[in-house]
């Protein structure tokens, strides 16, 4: 709309006073009733004159927007006229002036659409003529600039009109060149600016050639001398300068080259360990993980072991992990070639340990532990070890095994389908092997049934049966889960299906063989009487009057009990082994010594 004398855009002063057009500043805003027609020819002179001073303005304005404004507010010099509305192209459409109103806003955006570039008369309502006229240049169109009358406009008026729309036309052709020109200067500073980074990375380019071909002939080299872990790692941190280090899959130390060593090694949490090895291996090169810059050593998509350097500054680039990933692939090869050996010597082990607890000629089976390097001429003892959220995979077998080596057990393994077997040539602290399970599964639901010893290799598989017999009385009892030892079992040793008459005889002599042979060597009833005493519910009177003796003498026969078997009648689970001992010797055994 048409601005009046209180929005004047050009503000009066010393070098501004000759740049308004003059009587703009007295004339009524658009829409407001139309003055007295001005007619003479001094007035339209004037007016003229103020648009030839407002040309000199708008061909200042380099803004488009800010030069259809100026046109919009001064359309009055023109005649008695309203500026209803101004466009401004962009990229191909027209886009409505910030001088805009909102009156017949949508109206007239339509009506400039379809003069697809032409000028045309426009309706507005209270208006008796109006027209839209556009603003071109030489060889396209800048905008349009929509006029009303309250009458219709003399040739003057026409004349003035065209004259301030070809000066705004004018102004826009050169603020768009303007434009055109600055977009010129920008693409060519971005085009010098991106000629500069190319003509960089060309040298970048250069020199990363160069070190990559450093990298892949020293890792090459490392390879075809056959060089370990610690040949890698001293190559890796020699080519980065940080230490450099080779982990197994669960986080023990391999081989470590540079400063800053931890001593001792961290032990390794087992399951923060498998969550950053699924972290790892869901991206495709090495991973950031705090100080670390870690990779997988996984040549067939099984994870071997973990390759990592040092990097607490954060100073590793593009070329430290190119070294890192080279030195992975050259050391793939080796820990494969490890792995396959380490499999052929588990094969064998399992294969001799399967053969022992089913049963195997004595003589082969000392042949075949010397083989492998396992001494089986040493007293041994059968472990056998179930978890409850693990199954007997490999991967558990080789926790168990880990474990049991870290505690200094020498040991044949072997699994079934529920449990691992441990063919062990030392008896188990009474809770270390358990704890060191519990830590490297995380979880303490688990039993361990470990069996008397064996002197030799025709007794494993009968101690095979006791270290279950002893793994299913843990399970069944009230705390489920720890150790059990079959020596240690008791009245449960006779308990449950698979009992045979040497178990039995062997209960026997456990709790009352000191008894039979005082008896034998001395030809007396100490376990006759223990058990009457036992058959008579433990009352004396009855006791001694079966035995036809008197009260104090199966007092003085109970104590003598007491001190050649070493066991107190009054302690309750003693009690029950003897009276069970009593009964199996008496019924079973017939009585015999």
């Amino acid at each position: 709309m048409a601005g009046s004398g209180a929005h004047d855009p050009y503000p009066r002063g010393p070098d501004r006073e000759n740049d308004l057009p003059r009587g703009s500043a007295e004339r009524a805003p658009a829409g407001a009733p139309a003055g007295p027609r001005r007619s003479s020819t001094g007035q339209a002179a004037g007016d003229l004159n103020d648009l030839t001073r407002l040309s000199h303005t708008l061909l200042g304005t380099l803004d488009a927007a800010e030069i259809l404004r100026l046109a919009m507010a001064h359309v009055e010099a023109a005649g008695p006229y309203s500026a209803e509305a101004g466009f401004v192209e962009m990229d191909g459409d027209m886009v409505p002036a910030p001088a805009n109103g909102r009156i017949h806003a949508a109206a007239m955006e339509r009506r400039v659409r379809e003069l697809t570039g032409q000028d045309g008369p426009v309706s507005v309502p209270g208006r008796s003529w109006g027209r839209a006229f556009g603003l071109r240049g030489l060889q396209r169109l800048h905008g349009y600039l929509v006029v009303t009358s309250d009458s219709e406009p003399t040739e003057a008026e026409r004349f003035l009109l065209a004259t301030l729309v070809r000066h705004t036309a004018a102004a826009l052709s050169l603020a768009v060149a303007h434009r055109h020109q600055r977009e010129y200067a920008v693409e060519l500073h971005r085009v010098r600016e991106e000629r500069t980074v190319l003509q960089r990375q060309l040298i970048s380019v250069v020199a990363e050639q160069g070190y990559q071909r450093a990298v892949h002939t020293l890792i090459t080299d490392v390879a075809a001398t056959g060089g370990g872990e610690e040949v890698v790692t001293r190559a890796l941190h020699g080519l980065t300068g940080l230490p450099a280090l080779v982990e197994d899959r669960f986080g023990r130390l391999r081989s470590w080259s540079g400063p800053g060593r931890p001593d001792p090694y961290p032990e390794p949490d087992p399951v923060r360990q498998d969550e950053m090895l699924h972290a790892v291996a869901r991206e495709a090169g090495p991973v950031r993980i705090k100080d670390r810059l870690i990779t997988l050593v996984r040549p067939h998509g099984e994870v071997l072991g973990v390759l990592a350097l040092i990097d607490a500054g954060g100073k590793a680039d593009e070329h430290t992990v190119h070294a890192l990933e080279h030195a992975a692939t050259s050391l793939a090869p080796e820990l494969a070639h490890l792995r396959e050996l380490a499999e052929v010597e588990l094969r064998l082990h399992r294969e001799l340990a399967d053969d022992l607890l089913a049963g195997t000629d004595t003589a082969s089976a000392y042949v075949r532990s010397e083989a492998i390097g396992h001494d089986l001429r040493r007293s041994h003892y059968i472990v056998v070890v179930q978890w409850s959220n693990r199954t007997a995979d490999d991967s558990f077998a080789e926790t168990v095994g880990r474990a049991a080596t870290a505690l200094g057990m020498r040991s044949l393994l072997t699994r079934r389908s529920d449990h691992v077997v441990l063919v062990t040539d030392a008896r188990p602290r009474a809770r270390a092997l358990y704890e060191a399970l519990a830590l490297e599964t995380g979880t303490r639901s688990g039993a361990i049934g470990v069996s008397a010893p064996c002197d030799s290799p025709k007794d494993i598989p009968r101690r095979y049966q006791e270290a279950q017999r002893a793994l299913e009385v843990r399970r069944h009892s009230r705390d489920g889960y720890g150790t059990t030892f079959f020596d240690e079992l008791g009245l449960y040793r006779i308990l449950g299906p698979g009992n045979d008459y040497r178990q039995l005889e062997a209960f026997v002599h456990e709790w009352i063989g000191q008894l039979i042979e005082y008896d034998s060597r001395h030809h007396a009833t100490m376990v006759d009487t223990l058990t009457r005493y036992f058959d008579c519910g433990g009352n004396y009177d009855e006791t001694a009057a079966s035995l036809a003796i008197h009260r104090s003498t199966l007092r003085y026969r109970l104590q003598r009990i007491r001190d050649i078997s070493g066991n107190d009648l009054a302690n309750v689970e003693d009690r029950l082994n003897l009276q069970v001992a009593t009964r199996v010797w008496k019924i079973v055994l017939g009585g015999s010594g």
